[in-house]
């Protein structure tokens, strides 16, 4: 035994070793001043403050820091702080150490980041307030401090997915999700291209593992046809560079598996139909630096002579760059074998800010080591937006992820000032949104504006080259239907604010007139009686009654009175609601008891880790959301509410997104053993040119060829173009499958989706 124990150590010790060879050998060619003394003291003081700890995958613990520091170090270019910082990041929250001892070894600024890192691990929350979504909260706070604190985090996520494997289902759904919710736009915010599609397709693979290996296999199965598209394509196009006199590398970017999949589920398409997959990246060298602008566009010429480019596909990221830094000239051609091509052309330094994203600025700046300043203005405005959201507390956590989330990933259009300035906005964003990005004084006052010098109401989309200019009145006052329109998270959060602060006011208004009243009518003023008022009433919330107090949507009269003293009790039975009749009594009562009395109410011995199996004997007991429809055969997970029943959502439902994210503990992994005995609601759509006889034909796939029964139909023909929705009765998804796949095969249909 003691042999055994050897020599595993001396594999381990050979792993280790190895591995932070590894890293060092990565960290001398960088472009960092070498630091190795520093970086090997802070893995000899890791390595020892982890000395005999094991990840759950087996091996051993210090190789996780290694193997965030290796990406730190070769992924995101970052230099020797960050480097100890990752190798120490969980040394204070696994070990005896302190962040005192941090400091007093390795200096203040190494000591910063790892109790930043140490911030967002840590904390005990209660069960409502979710503990992502906190220390999601503490980890953007930090990025305000230090920028490296999120980049090593992210790095650390990133380790994380790669190993996911070792980790029960439940636990890869709740990290997976959180992963796609929130760290993949966060890394794709601050550039971190190559990263973020990482995150992305590992989050897909452990989601959806049947559907990414479908398109795994797919892909492999079309790379020779691509290689030689991309061949034929690429060889008159060197030869014009060649010709040029250029220095340049030509690339082929194959689409990731997950935007496929998103792709295919957006656009009800099938992996045929996407004709996206493959796009042609140039990289080249310029000349002289700062004219490569200039040669990107000579380049655009010179390709455009050869293949003719889509009037419509012309992006110019190059006079404007994206807010996360981006910079490249994209153009689609058209290529002689009859297929859009879109051709990425960008300087080596634009593609290395374009896969490593906020660090690489600073390896074209003077000075080796990155040192983090305030000159980044996009980057900070949107620190700073981050940072206005989190000052003005949230009271839900979820709120708060939507909030920032609105931000993360959206596309961005450039409008302008009256005065001809030039901001950046997300698309989508309106005039009002436009308002509260300058100032929230003209945002809460904006009553319309003039866009490109017409009037428009506050709802007015924008497009990007708009002009803009805001119209404000004082008389304004912020409006409740507001949130309904706007789209950033400024926006959002202010209204959100100001209408809370307007609530906080009435609710006080409610109280004085509420305190008022007991006193006239001598009655004891407390919570239980203002509780009781709020029963009587049918307000759920204490705060809401008052409220309606304040804002006179509730009179209190007589009947309050009887209530509190309990004079008409006897008569009253449940009060004013008895004489209503949409509440539901009696029978219908009894019947949703019986029905809610089915469901299964989780105690503290089930085991979270384990999957719960839904059976034909067993789906009454279960809760099946009306937001994304479940039925067997789709990718499910369980969701335990605040009532402890179980939710089946499916895992690429938005609301079971939010869910992964924020209520991590409470997510089970679920699997289907169904015998085809029930039949569950399915919707198709189809589009097609109409001709007579069409219905006919459908109606004859699903009813007789496949024998699926037709619940109701909806069907509209418009200038010979035919729309229709079926609702069907089927046992599982394979059933709508098969069907879809038959419906195709109908001469005239363009389209053949399921509605989720």
């Amino acid at each position: 035994m003691d042999d055994e124990q050897k020599k595993r150590e001396e594999q381990d010790d050979m792993l280790i070793t190895g591995a932070f060879q590894h890293l060092l050998d990565t960290y001398s060619i960088s472009r960092h001043r070498q630091k190795v003394d520093i970086i090997t003291k802070a893995y000899n003081f890791a390595r020892q403050a982890h000395k005999g700890v094991r990840r759950l995958s087996g091996e051993p613990y210090i190789l996780h820091p290694i193997a965030v520091a290796q990406i730190a170090c070769e992924e995101v270019g970052l230099g020797s702080t960050s480097i100890c910082a990752a190798l120490l990041h969980d040394v204070v929250e696994d070990t005896d150490y302190t962040t005192e001892d941090i400091e007093n070894i390795f200096g203040a600024k190494i000591a910063q980041i790892v109790d930043g890192l140490t911030k967002i691990s840590g904390g005990i929350f209660g069960e409502q307030a979710s503990a992502q979504a906190e220390n999601f909260k503490k980890l953007l706070l930090t990025m305000s401090d230090d920028i490296r604190v999120i980049l090593i985090k992210i790095c650390d996520r990133l380790h994380n997915m790669r190993t996911l494997a070792s980790q029960p289902a439940s636990k890869q759904y709740k990290i997976a999700g959180e992963t796609l919710y929130l760290y993949a736009p966060l890394a794709n915010r601050l550039g971190l291209n190559k990263i973020k599609t990482e995150l992305e397709d590992l989050s897909f693979k452990y989601e959806h593992p049947d559907e990414y290996a479908a398109i795994e296999k797919k892909l492999a199965s079309t790379q020779e046809s691509r290689h030689e598209l991309f061949d034929l394509f690429t060889s008159p196009i060197e030869q014009a560079l060649d010709n040029m006199g250029i220095k340049y590398v030509i690339k082929e970017r194959v689409k990731s598996p997950y935007s496929i999949w998103n792709k295919m589920h957006n656009k009800h398409v099938s992996f045929e139909e996407i004709y996206d997959i493959l796009a042609v990246r140039i990289i080249f060298t310029p000349k002289h630096r700062e004219d490569e602008i200039n040669e990107c566009f000579n380049i655009y010429v010179a390709i455009s002579q050869i293949y003719k480019s889509h009037p419509d596909r012309l992006r110019d990221w190059l006079n404007h760059p994206k807010a996360n830094g981006y910079q490249a000239l994209h153009v689609t051609l058209m290529s002689k074998q009859g297929r859009w091509i879109e051709v990425q052309i960008r300087s080596d330094r634009m593609d290395e800010i374009a896969e490593q994203g906020f660090a690489a600025h600073w390896k074209y700046k003077e000075g080796g080591e990155i040192e983090f300043t305030e000159d980044e203005g996009e980057l900070n405005e949107w620190l700073h937006t981050i940072k206005e959201i989190l000052d003005d507390p949230q009271p839900d956590a979820m709120d708060f992820l939507d909030a920032i989330k609105l931000n993360l990933f959206a596309s961005e259009i450039f409008v302008f000032t009256p005065k001809g300035e030039i901001k950046t906005m997300p698309a989508g964003c309106t005039a009002l949104d436009f308002a509260f990005s300058i100032h929230t004084f003209l945002g809460s006052h904006c009553i319309g504006a003039k866009v490109n010098h017409k009037l428009v109401p506050l709802s007015h989309k924008l497009q990007s080259g708009d002009q803009v200019e805001i119209i404000t009145s004082k008389s304004q006052h912020v409006q409740a239907s507001w949130i309904n329109f706007v789209s950033t998270a400024k926006a959002k959060a202010k209204i959100q604010a100001i209408l809370r602060r307007d609530g906080r006011e009435i609710q006080k208004q409610g109280e004085e007139q509420l305190r008022s009243f007991f006193t006239v009518n001598d009655i004891e003023y407390t919570t239980t009686a203002i509780d009781q008022l709020a029963v009587f009433h049918n307000v759920p919330k204490r705060e809401d009654f008052l409220r309606g107090v304040g804002e006179k949507t509730i009179i209190l009269g007589e009947k309050d009175i009887d209530e509190l003293t309990g004079r008409r009790k006897e008569t009253t039975g449940k009060g004013w609601r008895k004489f209503v009749p949409f509440f539901k009594t009696g029978k219908n009562k009894k019947t949703e008891e019986q029905g809610s009395s089915n469901l299964m109410v989780v105690d503290d011995k089930l085991n979270r880790k384990k999957p719960i199996f839904i059976t034909d004997s067993n789906i009454s007991q279960y809760k099946f959301m009306h937001c994304c429809h479940p039925i067997p055969g789709d990718d499910v997970l369980g969701f335990i509410d605040n009532k402890k029943q179980i939710e089946i959502h499916n895992r690429a439902c938005p609301v079971a997104a939010r869910l992964k994210s924020s209520f991590g503990n409470r997510i089970l992994d679920a699997k289907w053993e169904m015998n085809k005995t029930l039949f569950f609601d399915a919707t198709v759509q189809i589009k097609g040119i109409d001709h007579i006889g069409l219905l006919n034909e459908v109606t004859n796939v699903i009813s007789r060829q496949m024998n699926v029964n037709i619940h109701t139909v909806n069907i509209t023909c418009d200038d010979d173009i035919f729309d229709g929705q079926f609702e069907i009765r089927v046992h599982d998804r394979e059933d709508v499958r098969l069907l879809i796949d038959n419906l195709k095969k109908i001469s005239g249909l363009q389209e053949v989706s399921q509605i989720m």
